[in-house]
This record gives C-alpha cells, sequence and structure tokens, in this order.
C-alpha cells in the first residue's frame, strides 16, 4: 500500500477531517501533549481519528496545530473553491545531501533558540550534523545516501 497518496476523511457532520498518512511526521501533536486532543486523535484505536469526541471548534483548533500538514478540515456546510497555492519559498533536497530552504527564515532550534537565516539555509537530512538543525557537512563523513 502506497501511503503518499493515501487521504483518509472523518466527519461528525459540522467539520470533516481530512487525513495524509504519507506527509504524517509523527509529532504527535495532536493526541500527545498538554495541548492535544486525544479524545479525538488516539493512535492506539481504529478507527484512530473520531471526530465525535470534542467541539467543531475544539478539532479546528488541533487541526490547524499540525506541523506537517497531514491534517487538514473543511467545514460541510461551507462550498469551498478550490485553493491555489503561490509558493513564497523554494525547499530541495540535495542528492545524499542537506535540504536546501530559499528565504529568509525564523528558525527556533530544540533548545529554544532563534536563528535569523537570509536567503538560503542548508538543513541537516543525515542525522550526523554536530549544528542540528542545520547541515555542516558531515553526511560526506556519514556517507548519507538518500
Amino acid at each position: 500500500m502506497d501511503l503518499k497518496n493515501i487521504t483518509k476523511k472523518y466527519t461528525n457532520g459540522e467539520v470533516t477531517i481530512v487525513w495524509k498518512p504519507g506527509i504524517c511526521s509523527h509529532s504527535a501533536k495532536c493526541w500527545h501533549s498538554t495541548n492535544g486532543l486525544p479524545e479525538v486523535f488516539n493512535p492506539k484505536e481504529k478507527p484512530w481519528i473520531k471526530p465525535e469526541g470534542a467541539s467543531t471548534d475544539r478539532i479546528i483548533q488541533q487541526v490547524k496545530a499540525c506541523p506537517s500538514g497531514a491534517l487538514s478540515y473543511f467545514l460541510n456546510d461551507a462550498e469551498f473553491p478550490e485553493k491555489t497555492i503561490t509558493p513564497s519559498g523554494k525547499a530541495e533536497a540535495l542528492p545524499n545531501g542537506p535540504l536546501l530552504v530559499h528565504g529568509n527564515l525564523e528558525i527556533k532550534d530544540s533548545k529554544g533558540q532563534i536563528h535569523i537565516k537570509e536567503n538560503m539555509t542548508a538543513f541537516c537530512r543525515c542525522g550526523a550534523s554536530t549544528n542540528k538543525p542545520f547541515c555542516d557537512g558531515s553526511h560526506v563523513a556519514a556517507q548519507f545516501v538518500d
């Protein structure tokens, strides 16, 4: 089964939650944090999304917190035109190397430190960098292959 092309929908009658497992980063923010919503999102159950577990407003708030975009929603009684997204930046994964993100960025690292980067930033994809989340060239010594 190709997870990249799967889209699942769950509704409570007012709102429909759309889940794309192929792009999920498994951050667990939907269910496993002080701000999670385990009454709706519970990966130990089938189905793992139960939209009847919370109010529509609370579901929308939680879905908007999804960092990967794997969760989205639409209101069932609203008519939505097709979304047209105009990219404002560019990201490219270099073969056997870092992820380059073009544009001016404010980055908050895992320690909470803020970094301001201009024009282009190289992020580590191999896991070997000593300067995470940024690339330090360690992918070469680690013989990283993607």
